[in-house]
């Protein structure tokens, strides 16, 4: 419930009580615990001991996700594999290649700090979103 959330939401063409009903989505992070803060005030990367314990338990403990949307470097990364490419704005680029293999959606963060890059790439909500917004709304109704 803060502008990340709210862009992410928007972005996902889905309300707050849907985006919260557990059976609905999964909020999964890379790490599960607080990285701390970079020199500039960023967030620092997942760490690595927190992802390894906790990460893949909570996948292997709902095999019924059918979509995931990998959010930033780390969680294209890891979720990705090759897939992967060699920035954000590559790899979601390339998102229909990758859904189509992966069954993942490649995303920046929703965070203000993305705002230039969203404003760069006129296509990620020109051609992106409404083929994101159009597959949550069919899953939504299964």
């Amino acid at each position: 419930t803060d502008p990340s959330g709210d862009r992410l939401r928007d972005w996902l063409g889905v309300d707050e009580a849907q985006f919260y009903d557990p059976v609905k989505f999964a909020i999964i992070p890379m790490g599960f615990c607080f990285p701390g803060y970079d020199k500039h005030g960023g967030d620092l990367p997942p760490r690595i001991e927190c992802r390894e314990r906790w990460h893949d338990r909570v996948f292997a403990a709902m095999p019924q996700i059918e979509l995931k949307i990998v959010i930033g470097a780390s969680a294209q990364k890891y979720h990705l594999g090759r897939s992967a490419l060699q920035s954000v704005t590559e790899t979601v680029r390339h998102w229909r290649e990758i859904y189509e293999a992966t069954q993942c959606m490649p995303m920046p963060h929703p965070s203000w700090r993305n705002t230039g890059w969203i404003k760069k790439n006129p296509w990620f909500e020109k051609d992106l979103l409404p083929v994101l917004r159009d597959l949550i709304q069919v899953k939504l109704k299964d």
